[in-house]
């Protein structure tokens, strides 16, 4: 009887299941094509964003050989096409290479560069940090200790990733304008940074010295 049973229950099953696929077979194989879709889509996507970082890469290697060859005016253009069209890593790049190759020609616009991508959000913090010290760096000899502090104290602040180059470049602007004691406090963040590269520390040490002895109360 058992086996009676059971062989009605499979019969039954089957039944039900013929009813559901009769039912719902339309929606399961646009299910199975709709999946299939999404994957080979996604798929592709992958392909292709690879496709654009290689040729990316490819750009931006040759752009930076132009410029170690000293041709400034053709490795200018490479990297503005770049910063234009290339995936997002590639054009944050080619945009502080593209500034610094601008640099060689005109200083004040390229630090104007510098500043537009510190200032961009969508930039990552380091790269704003960047930007920051590369604007900085070519805007000390003629920006004022207050312009330079605006622009870098932020940068200098204790954990920042340019933090040491941030503190050199304030000391030497406070020097610069003969403002004693903004040079010593620099210099004092430098020399009590344990993470100062020993380079940098040599060069502090040095302006340290061309510091008048603090006064003794």
């Amino acid at each position: 009887m058992s086996e009676l049973f059971d062989e009605v229950d499979e019969e039954v099953r089957r039944e039900q299941l013929k009813k559901l696929w009769d039912k719902y077979s339309i929606l399961i194989i646009a299910g199975l094509i709709l999946i299939i879709a999404a994957v080979g889509g996604w798929r592709g996507y992958q392909y292709l964003e690879a496709k654009k970082a290689a040729e990316a890469g490819a750009a931006f290697d040759k752009a930076v050989e132009l410029s170690e060859a000293n041709k400034h005016a053709e490795a200018e253009a490479a990297f503005a096409d770049l910063a234009a069209k290339a995936p997002f890593g590639y054009r944050v790049l080619a945009r502080l290479r593209m500034a610094a190759e601008v640099a060689e020609r005109d200083r004040p616009a390229a630090a104007k560069l510098f500043d537009e991508i510190a200032a961009d959000r969508s930039v990552g913090v380091a790269e704003q940090d960047l930007a920051r010290i590369r604007a900085a760096q070519l805007l000390l000899e003629t920006a004022t200790y207050p312009n330079m502090k605006e622009r870098l104290e932020a940068a200098a602040a204790p954990g920042a990733t340019f933090r040491h180059t941030a503190r050199e470049l304030l000391a030497l602007s406070a020097w610069r304008a003969n403002d004693t004691a903004a040079t010593r406090q620099w210099l004092d963040m430098i020399a009590n940074d344990g993470e100062t590269p020993p380079s940098l520390r040599s060069r502090a040490e040095a302006l340290q010295a061309l510091l008048p002895p603090v006064a003794k109360s």
